[in-house]
């Protein structure tokens, strides 16, 4: 199929391309990009986009992401997750391995992949347990994994907390070419908290979170990176001093990255008004201090990568309260908008900057070739209203999953089209 986009403004920092543009792509691959324009006249299209008055961004890919299934099919699927994630104008996802059974082996690495060329309309790039079972005691098959398609090791939903047992895990990532994608969370330090410590946990009589509970572990994993010689990305960073050693670890030379989710630059614990589990994730909303460093390290290339932790939960497990319901929101729909809005449009960072972010860096941390329109990348692309405020609606999504603190925010970045492969995955 030979495809046209004309008459989009390209925002692309990886080719250094930001204007008006054309794209060609021809079986799912870009073969041109134009800045004089397309003599329609010679050439002929299968499909023509018309993006006048939109925003053509390489399409997005989120490090992080929790599809449920096989086990919790009633949270999240392969299917409806992927749908979700092309709403939200994420052309590659990488699905946790905390599903039931875990995803630690080759045989769970092969059923993901399969699963997902069947029911996927978007790439899904799965992501290895470092234990089996994730039970923090015995290595899974990383090598094997690697082989069959993961592309990265994580025991995310909790911290390895055998640093014997994580460092040889973290030697085997390295010989397997996969980085270590690492939550940091020091599970005998968490005890039962379930919101940030120092605010609301005493206004709702709830156990509460300390930044030492992610901070300890950080930097942990920073020092047995540097001995085992592997790459790091660090998981949904929370705290100010996670960003102070993120800059450290990469002053000293370190192959260390990090990621910030949109609900802990945009939401502070101040923001919880009541009892609302949908204010419930982990690590939990901090405070202002907290939020202002993370601005500051992704406006300072400290932070690399935007992600959206995407959690589903069913509406009942979540109407419980901080006390009794599971951590997690959804994200795949909202990232993009409440980035836009939250960062760009009050100068924290620039559109190319954002882009960076979710597109070119989380590409880079994986080692995969995407993130870029170019001539010979795929033909993954987001095409967004930037312009235009809307209202979000959480019975627009996609996802099964509803537990979002955001229904009813105002919002700009509305995305208009996604393609992978150049096939049209969603349009709105």
């Amino acid at each position: 199929m030979k495809l046209l986009i004309k008459n989009g403004y390209i925002v692309d920092p990886k080719s250094n391309r930001e204007g008006r543009y054309d794209i060609i792509a021809e079986d799912g691959v870009i073969t041109r990009v134009l800045e004089g324009g397309v003599d329609e006249v010679l050439d002929t299209f299968d499909k023509e986009i018309d993006a006048e008055g939109l925003y053509v961004m390489p399409g997005f890919i989120d490090l992080h992401v929790h599809l449920r299934e096989p086990g919790f099919e009633y949270k999240e699927t392969i299917s409806t997750g992927a749908a979700a994630a092309a709403h939200g104008g994420f052309t590659s996802i990488c699905p946790m391995p905390n599903t039931k059974p875990a995803t630690d082996s080759m045989e769970m690495i092969k059923y993901v992949i399969d699963k997902a060329k069947q029911e996927a309309v978007v790439h899904i790039l799965p992501v290895g347990a470092v234990t089996k079972g994730q039970e923090g005691k015995e290595l899974a098959d990383i090598i094997g994994m690697a082989k069959a398609g993961a592309v990265a090791i994580s025991e995310d939903g909790k911290s390895v907390m055998d640093t014997a047992v994580y460092l040889e895990g973290m030697k085997l990532a390295k010989e397997a070419g996969i980085p270590v994608l690492a939550h940091c969370e020091d599970k005998t330090l968490v005890g039962k908290g379930v919101i940030n410590a120092g605010l609301k946990d005493k206004e709702f009589g709830v156990p509460g979170i300390s930044n030492a509970v992610e901070d300890v572990i950080v930097a942990r994993d920073i020092i047995m990176a540097k001995e085992a010689g592997c790459r790091l990305h660090l998981c949904h960073c929370s705290t100010e001093d996670s960003v102070k050693l993120v800059k450290l670890a990469k002053e000293d030379g370190l192959d260390v990255t990090a990621e910030v989710c949109p609900h802990h630059f945009t939401l502070t614990d101040a923001d919880i008004k009541t009892d609302d589990a949908k204010y419930k994730m982990n690590p939990p909303l901090r405070k202002q201090s907290d939020v202002d460093m993370l601005k500051y390290g992704l406006y300072n290339g400290i932070m690399d990568v935007i992600s959206t932790d995407h959690a589903p939960h069913g509406e009942e497990e979540k109407s419980k309260g901080f006390a009794n319901s599971p951590f997690g929101i959804v994200g795949l729909e909202t990232a993009f908008p409440l980035s836009y809005t939250t960062l760009v449009l009050n100068g924290e960072l620039t559109l190319s900057q954002l882009v960076e972010k979710m597109s070119v860096n989380p590409a880079a941390v994986l080692g995969i070739k995407k993130g870029c329109i170019d001539e010979g990348y795929a033909a993954d692309i987001v095409i967004a209203d930037i312009d235009n405020e809307y209202t979000i609606d959480i019975n627009t999504f996609a996802s099964k999953g509803r537990n979002t603190p955001y229904d009813g925010w105002k919002v700009k970045g509305n995305i208009k089209y996604t393609l992978v492969d150049g096939n049209v995955v969603y349009e709105g």
